[in-house]
């Protein structure tokens, strides 16, 4: 089962005082709009559901690996008829997620990964507010994938679960590479997790893939599992 980590595309917003003397927009007010080059670009950002899975609201996203990435990209959102989408959308043929279709994906996040206001005033859901990056900002991120796989003949489900977290202020980078292609982060002489997308560490990893043969905890941070050490 190929190792998956999904990002989330933006929008939403309007009023509320928040922190630090910021005035925000909040989703309920219907001022901000999904951005210039998404599918429903010039559209106001809602609660609830969107077509594509998005709760931004709640937090959260439950839909397909392909829909996660469609909207962002100009596609509509998929709905499960490969001719019939095909037929009217042949571009999605050849984009990278389309394999992954069938991939049905749970997302949550905190507030540091992507808000649910907008507080810095450029029309957007704010991403690590208040710091420079994400580095620091105590954002974290969770996946819960799963795919259909064959096993003798049979269909069988595969899943992973993945816990990512934003890398502390005084984490270091260093080797070895990781399961996810990139190095190792280090916190305190202790490995934090598997480094991913540069400023993350997936801090735990639990794959069941019958096809394969996996089983269970493939990684678990020697500084926690969960999330609380993290935050600024």
């Amino acid at each position: 089962m190929k190792k998956l980590a999904l990002v989330a595309v933006l929008i939403a917003v309007c009023s509320v005082a928040a922190s630090a003397g910021n005035v925000c927009t909040t989703i309920q007010s219907g001022l901000l709009l999904y951005q210039p080059g998404h599918y429903l670009a010039g559209q106001p950002i809602t609660t609830g559901v969107n077509p594509y899975g998005y709760n931004y609201q709640a937090h959260a996203y439950n839909g397909g690996y392909f829909n996660a990435y469609a909207g962002g990209d100009g596609l509509p959102p998929y709905n499960g008829d490969d001719a019939a989408y095909l037929a009217v959308t042949p571009a999605a043929a050849s984009h990278w997620a389309w394999p992954y279709r069938n991939v049905d994906v749970a997302m949550k996040w905190n507030d540091a990964w992507i808000s649910n206001r907008d507080c810095d005033g450029d029309g957007k859901l704010d991403r690590h507010f208040g710091f420079a990056t994400y580095t620091g900002s105590g954002a974290w991120l969770t996946n819960h994938n799963s795919s259909p796989v064959t096993v003798g003949g049979n269909e069988q489900h595969a899943s992973e679960f993945i816990k990512i977290v934003a890398n502390p202020v005084n984490s270091y980078i260093a080797a070895p590479v990781s399961y996810f292609g990139e190095d190792t982060v280090y916190l305190n002489g202790k490995v934090l997790g598997d480094q991913i997308w540069g400023e993350f560490a997936v801090i735990q990893y639990v794959l069941n893939d019958p096809s394969t043969g996996d089983h269970g905890l493939r990684l678990k941070s020697q500084i926690a599992a969960g999330f609380g050490k993290f935050q600024p």
